[in-house]
């Protein structure tokens, strides 16, 4: 792991955003795995900042969300799709058929499960894989568990996960209790992975991740076993290493 300290925020989402412009520029037909906690919102941010200033273009690239709400319709106010189309897609020159995510509303899970590894596999497998981390130490929304998941799933998630989503719904009995994830496997399979992470809530999930055996109980803990991962974390993030 390449792990690199920022003083704060908005240090880590301008890097964050370097890091993920370096990659489309350097391959315009590049695809890049999104994620969609609060952390990457800056990072997003800083990505339509240099598109703005005609430093990377957008046209050719393709992007495929982490997970999707099991149950909400994309144009639900608070689904995984509408939170990247607001905050990155509708903001660049992407052609709106490059965003690719789970569908919620699907009729058959294993069926929408397969269908997006596909879909995902039909373009060569994901370039850059962009990461957040749950207090739990989850990536996308893959929980702690007795196994790595190793394809897209549909998960029940933690109370700890659902707790820090409130905040985009209001109230935890909002919140839903499934969603659909990319497994581990497919993470794993990515090019390079680029994972952040700010403040004090995350520093012991960071710390288990880096510095303890790899485990599903701490799913991040497997990217110990990945050739090209960078960690961008603030200090705060890091005061427990």
């Amino acid at each position: 792991m390449n792990i690199q300290v920022v003083h704060n925020y908005e240090q880590l989402c301008e890097m964050a955003a370097y890091i993920v412009a370096s990659q489309i520029i350097t391959d315009p037909n590049s695809v890049i795995g999104t994620a969609s906690g609060s952390t990457v919102l800056g990072v997003y941010n800083g990505l339509v900042e240099l598109y703005e200033a005609g430093h990377v273009d957008f046209s050719k690239v393709k992007l495929f969300n982490l997970d999707e709400f099991y149950g909400l319709d994309k144009h639900h106010e608070q689904s995984r799709y509408n939170l990247i189309k607001a905050n990155l897609v509708d903001r660049i020159n992407m052609p709106l058929e490059n965003f690719n995510l789970p569908c919620g509303t699907a009729e058959e899970v294993f069926p929408e499960c397969k269908r997006y590894e596909k879909l995902i596999d039909h373009t060569g497998g994901i370039d850059l894989q962009l990461l957040g981390i749950g207090v739990n130490g989850h990536i996308g929304f893959n929980e702690p568990s007795d196994y790595f998941a190793p394809y897209t799933y549909l998960v029940e998630l933690s109370e700890s996960t659902r707790s820090s989503n409130v905040s985009f719904f209001g109230h935890i009995s909002e919140v839903p209790t499934k969603a659909y994830s990319v497994g581990i496997g497919t993470i794993m399979r990515a090019g390079n992975i680029l994972l952040i992470a700010e403040g004090e809530d995350k520093a012991w999930a960071i710390k288990e991740m880096i510095q303890k055996r790899v485990t599903p109980q701490i799913p991040a803990s497997i990217l110990q076993f990945h050739d090209n991962v960078t960690v961008l974390i603030d200090e705060a993030a890091a005061s427990m290493l």
